[in-house]
């Protein structure tokens, strides 16, 4: 029997854009533990110790009943603190208030993400492009539910006014929308007005909103409230949205058809913790948590207990200080360096750690995502090709080239250092 000899009963199952390019990588000779590579197609931040933020958890505690399971729906502590930090960063003085019952904990963002599909029922669910690549097989897999692709436009900066959102959900007959926000890879942000008018109409129309926040607090833009000097630390959280979340401008908390997803992957840079949650209506946490039991039976028990000094108002508050300072810095300096070297970006990413940027005017060897790609592994560094997030649920537009075929996903969540090392390469290769 061949090596690629496939059983009948098994499909081919495709990678997703970050599995695949390191997976290509690691045919060229890279490893995660080689530092003369430059991985700008990772899709986590830097984990270690950034200028004032928390020093970071190097040891967690195991209790004696850790060594059980933990609930499906995950520690009543941990929903409990989660709760109460929504309520602190988006609630005060409101009258509906997130509760214990209003959260479920589970083991990574896809899995909550695949909670959330599961709950669905027979409805069409609208979901735009580009975004991002694990979507794809998310939405082909679950049958029940029909995924209807909403193009974003470049030369409007990928912008959704609450208009096109009502004329989508309207037109389509759309029971719900899923998409993250800030937008991975564009780096869109809905955000203030534009999300109230958003989850106003949702309401309205009874769509569901389902909104992957995993990078909400990486948020670039000036910010309502910013101090004149641009500073930020003098003010509190109520005045001060250091970070965005549709949780802010919904009514009801058990009404609103919003699920928030998020967790310390991205925005506690803690990615190999796999802890993160599910915020929405009572009724729909009882569904996503149902769905566990059967999909992947709950998270890690003593991670999740570690986890709850985490949301700590004043531990969130400096890492998030901390983030936005190290973060818009390398934002700034990948952005400037690859627009000197020819890369052409359609908008300066509001938030996450992606820069969106079209290669079709460097040299023709490299002037599509997936030849830059594989030029850019000669010189050991990763990037992912924008093809990836035209998400395509089933391969149903097969048979033309993707309207982001010369576009190309460049992360800055790696160290200063490496960016550096890794434009100088684009650099060389560029100039030939």
């Amino acid at each position: 029997m061949s090596e690629d000899h496939t059983l009948h009963a098994f499909r081919a199952v495709p990678r997703t854009g970050v599995i695949y390019v390191t997976s290509e990588a690691a045919k060229s000779g890279f490893t995660m533990a080689d530092p003369d590579w430059c991985n700008l197609g990772q899709g986590q931040p830097e984990t270690g110790e950034l200028a004032g933020a928390p020093p970071r958890v190097k040891t967690v505690p195991i209790h004696v009943d850790d060594q059980e399971y933990a609930p499906v729906a995950g520690l009543w502590e941990l929903r409990e603190a989660i709760a109460t930090l929504y309520n602190r960063l988006y609630r005060r003085g409101l009258p509906s208030q997130y509760s214990a019952e209003n959260v479920a904990v589970s083991g990574g963002g896809r899995t909550s993400l695949t909670r959330a599909a599961a709950s669905l029922g027979h409805i069409n669910l609208g979901h735009f492009l580009p975004d991002y690549t694990a979507y794809e097989e998310l939405l082909d897999i679950f049958k029940a539910f029909t995924a209807i692709p909403i193009l974003l436009e470049p030369e409007r900066g990928y912008s959704f006014t609450p208009d096109d959102l009502r004329k989508e959900i309207l037109g389509r007959g759309l029971s719900a929308l899923l998409l993250s926000n800030p937008c991975n890879p564009t780096g869109k942000l809905v955000e203030g007005d534009e999300l109230a008018r958003w989850v106003a109409t949702a309401r309205e129309l009874d769509c569901a909103l389902i909104l992957d926040e995993f990078y909400s607090h990486y948020i670039y833009r000036p910010r309502r409230g910013a101090l004149p000097d641009g500073t930020s630390k003098a003010l509190p959280w109520g005045g001060l949205h250091l970070t965005e979340s549709a949780a802010r401008y919904v009514e009801n908390v058990d009404r609103d058809p919003v699920l928030i997803l998020d967790g310390l992957t991205k925005n506690w840079r803690y990615p190999g913790w796999r802890v993160t949650w599910s915020v929405g209506p009572k009724q729909v946490i009882d569904a996503v948590a149902s769905a566990g039991s059967f999909l992947d039976g709950g998270g890690s028990k003593p991670l999740q207990r570690a986890a709850i000094p985490l949301l700590e108002e004043g531990h969130v508050t400096a890492e998030t200080l901390a983030v936005h300072a190290a973060f818009r810095e390398k934002r700034d300096f990948l952005h400037s360096r690859l627009e000197r070297i020819g890369v052409r970006f359609d908008r300066t990413p509001d938030g996450t750690f992606y820069c969106w940027g079209s290669v079709a005017g460097l040299p023709a060897s490299m002037s599509d995502g997936m030849s830059f790609f594989r030029a850019a592994l000669e010189h050991k560094v990763i990037t992912v090709p924008g093809e990836f997030f035209d998400v395509n649920p089933g391969k149903r537009r097969s048979g033309r080239a993707s309207r982001f075929r010369d576009y190309v996903r460049f992360s800055f969540g790696p160290s200063q250092a490496t960016l550096e090392k890794a434009v100088a390469r684009f650099e060389e290769m560029v100039k030939g």
